[in-house]
Parts: structure tokens; C-alpha cells; sequence
């Protein structure tokens, strides 16, 4: 009985250093997947980066290095009006502040004279 008791503590004990043995290779070969892809999403990522300060340096040098400047903006067109329509919306304007006028009666005259 007594080399039964022995055999069985054997047989566990071969058993448990099998399995922590196991466990801790298993493990070890998960966290080494893992660092594989985390490496391989960083060098990814470095790759993308490298490319686009590639393509900008690229840009920069196509870009000429002397820009002349913007030119200015075109004067406003012509409003097309005469001297004969600046004097009547002058005197429309001086009949309205007198109170000859109404509001609606100066809107309707000045829009006439202006060809809306």
C-alpha cells in the first residue's frame, strides 16, 4: 500500500510540473503573438507616416519657391448709372426725408430709376 502512495505522489507530482509546464509555455507563446502584431501594426503605422512626409516633401519641392503675390481684387463693375439717375434718387432721397414721400412711394420710385 505504501508503494501505491508513493506511485500516486509520483504520478501527481508529474502531472502538475507537466501542466504548469504547459500553461506557462502556452503563455509565453500567446504574449509572443500579441508583440508580433502590436510590432506589426507599429511598423505599419510608421510605413504610412514616412509616406505622407515623403509625399509632402515631394509637393514642397514641385512648389516653386518664389510665389508672387496674390493679385488684388477687381474694383467693383459699374452700377450702369447715369448722372441724370444720381441726381433723381438724390431728390427722391431729400423728397422722402422732407415727408413728400411715403416709404412705399420712395421703394417704388427708386426702383424704377434703377431698373429693378
Amino acid at each position: 500500500m505504501m508503494r501505491r502512495r508513493v506511485m500516486r505522489r509520483a504520478v501527481v507530482r508529474t502531472a502538475v510540473v507537466g501542466g504548469t509546464a504547459y500553461a506557462v509555455g502556452h503563455h509565453a507563446a500567446t504574449k509572443s503573438a500579441q508583440q508580433q502584431q502590436t510590432d506589426a501594426q507599429q511598423n505599419a503605422q510608421i510605413a504610412d507616416v514616412q509616406d505622407q512626409q515623403a509625399a509632402q516633401q515631394q509637393q514642397a519641392a514641385q512648389q516653386p519657391a518664389y510665389a508672387p503675390p496674390p493679385q488684388a481684387a477687381a474694383p467693383a463693375a459699374s452700377t450702369g448709372l447715369s448722372s441724370d439717375d444720381i441726381t433723381q434718387l438724390k431728390q427722391l432721397g431729400q423728397l422722402h426725408e422732407s415727408g413728400v414721400l411715403t416709404d412705399a412711394e420712395f421703394e417704388a420710385a427708386k426702383q424704377k430709376i434703377l431698373g429693378i
